[in-house]
């Protein structure tokens, strides 16, 4: 293995600290959850995740999470995301494709607007 010189060791150090504070959960205001379960894969939630951390990435959002979580319970729906908001609380979104994804970033989480014609109830 090449040894690193002290300048590549702290640009190493820098990219890293970059990507693991995206992860904290510590400051963040806004926490969305993009169910992964097998049901939600094959509906196309991976597309789904990479576009809104793609939005938030873009639009320079440092006060959101972005998580996984396993089946939300509405295969029927899938890809389903939740949104948690201090103004909005709790807001489920279903069928959720990168089009969508993006105006939940655009619309909810910047607008602090919620999208009615895709929001879902998770309880049944």
């Amino acid at each position: 293995m090449a040894k690193l010189s002290l300048e590549e060791l702290r640009a190493l150090r820098a990219k890293e600290s970059a990507r693991l504070e995206k992860r904290d959960i510590h400051g963040k205001r806004v926490h969305v959850v993009v169910g992964m379960g097998t049901c939600g894969i094959q509906a196309g939630a991976k597309v789904t995740l990479n576009s809104i951390v793609d939005e938030i990435e873009a639009k320079g959002l440092k006060d959101v999470i972005v998580t996984q979580a396993g089946c939300q319970g509405r295969c029927d729906m899938e890809p389903v995301v939740e949104v948690y908001t201090p103004s909005l609380g709790a807001v489920a979104y279903g069928k959720v494709d990168a089009k969508l994804a993006r105006r939940i970033v655009d619309e909810h989480i910047v607008g602090g607007k919620v999208i009615d014609d895709h929001r879902i109830d998770l309880e049944g």
